[in-house]
């Protein structure tokens, strides 16, 4: 009975060495990701380049430009984006919660399948965006209906109908 718990032992010291060193292998895989937690972006130009995946956990990026970038399945948390061009940038998939995105020009922008809980809209820019399954606040997605306008020229999809005006 002791061989077969010493062996016992032995293969789920060995199972998890193997667990820890397929964890490090995939956090090398991932290192190739735009990490701008808790950056200082205020006014840079990050127009037109692909950031998929990207994290800007807690930035600071008042006046930042992310035109017509991919931002698709990016990390937004807590980021401040105060004035930020967002024009015809692609954030599906993308976590915006707890962001400040007042006074941003979201025009032509695709918010499909966003989680922007608790997230500010406040005087956006939202013509021809597309909300298509965004989870929104209520309170927000009420705001944006008062002036939402445009088809997107991407998914041809109105703003109106992607929020679910009535």
């Amino acid at each position: 009975m002791t061989f077969r718990r010493l062996v016992g032992f032995v293969l789920a010291i060995l199972l998890a060495i193997c667990w820890v060193l397929m964890d490090a292998k995939l956090a090398i895989a991932e290192t190739g990701t735009v990490n701008y937690t808790y950056g200082e972006l205020d006014g840079q130009d990050f127009s037109h380049r692909n950031l998929h995946g990207g994290v800007f956990a807690a930035a600071s990026m008042r006046g930042t430009n992310f035109q017509d970038s991919d931002l698709s399945n990016s990390i937004m948390t807590q980021a401040i984006m105060l004035k930020a061009n967002l024009r015809g940038a692609n954030l599906s998939g993308a976590l915006i919660d707890r962001v400040t995105l007042d006074f941003a020009d979201l025009t032509d922008a695709i918010f499909t399948e966003v989680i922007a809980t608790r997230t500010r809209f406040y005087d956006t820019q939202i013509t021809g965006a597309d909300f298509t399954d965004a989870v929104l606040d209520r309170y927000q997605a009420k705001l944006l209906c008062e002036r939402a306008d445009g088809t997107n020229p991407t998914t041809g999809i109105s703003t109106r109908e992607s929020l679910g005006c009535s």
